[in-house]
């Protein structure tokens, strides 16, 4: 399966200390790329390195914050000069936030700006905007690249009570789209992966109750997901190595690959 072989590519990961990120980081190592990950956590980046060194793969941990440029530009350097030039870049970084979730003692009138902005600087600046700008123009000067920004169901219906996540992530729908054509020319391909309901830190408050049962929300998530399940990370890995892949997907840019078990297949 020559395809889907990654040997030889240098992946970065920002957002490789969270749980979606670190299992993709993992798969791209398990393919055969010396992947980078990048975040703000060095215990649990140390962590996921040493998992994937334990299993056979190369990575180092690169300490970065995706909202700042000067954080990432220092990363990219030392990225370069360990493991060399970055060909595939995927931005796993951004979450919701209780302070911008509509609940009873909320309503959406009452979210406050700073925080609204704050949301989407987490999801949109550094989620997307600012690791493009850093990593994308070097892989255009080489004429080569895939980038694989990381989206959400509520990109594409807004959920309710993330009201800022789903604005947020519509916009990175939208902004994977506009790279995809001005870095076409360029020999750099821009796509998305749309995850369904993976539980993660920043939402399993929403999904499960202290007792570890699931919550109504979650509840209703299995009742419009035709698998009537969560997804698992893993269950990620395989999209991303596809659209990582030159050989696999050369012709595909601008794309955005559901992985949801149905989610937004499902109407009444």
């Amino acid at each position: 399966m020559q395809l889907f072989d990654l040997a030889g590519e240098v992946a970065v990961v920002v957002g490789g200390t969270g749980v979606l990120g670190g299992a993709l980081a993992e798969g791209l190592a398990e393919a055969g790329a010396k992947v980078a990950v990048l975040g703000r956590n060095a215990e649990r980046g140390a962590a996921r390195v040493k998992s994937i060194i334990g299993a056979g793969g190369l990575a180092g941990f690169f300490s970065a914050d995706a909202q700042s440029g000067e954080s990432l530009r220092a990363a990219r350097q030392a990225i370069e000069k360990a493991l060399g030039p970055p060909a595939i870049l995927v931005n796993a970084a951004g979450g919701n936030d209780p302070k911008v979730t509509v609940t009873a003692e909320r309503r959406f009138e009452q979210i406050a700006l700073a925080d609204w902005q704050a949301n989407l600087d987490l999801n949109l600046v550094g989620g997307v905007l600012l690791p493009c700008q850093e990593f994308g123009p070097a892989m255009t000067a080489r004429g080569r690249g895939s980038i694989i920004n990381v989206a959400s169901v509520s990109a594409h219906v807004p959920l309710s009570r993330v009201v800022a996540y789903s604005a947020a992530k519509a916009a990175v729908l939208s902004l994977t789209r506009f790279l995809a054509r001005e870095w076409a020319p360029k020999g750099v391909r821009v796509n998305s992966v749309t995850p369904g309901f993976f539980p993660a830190e920043q939402n399993r408050k929403l999904l499960f109750n202290d007792d570890g049962s699931p919550t109504e929300r979650a509840k209703s998530i299995f009742a419009h997901t035709p698998m009537a399940r969560f997804g698992d990370a893993r269950e990620l890995v395989g999209a991303v190595i596809f659209l990582a892949s030159s050989k696999a997907s050369s012709f595909v840019t601008g794309a955005d690959i559901r992985v949801d078990g149905g989610f937004l297949s499902q109407t009444i």
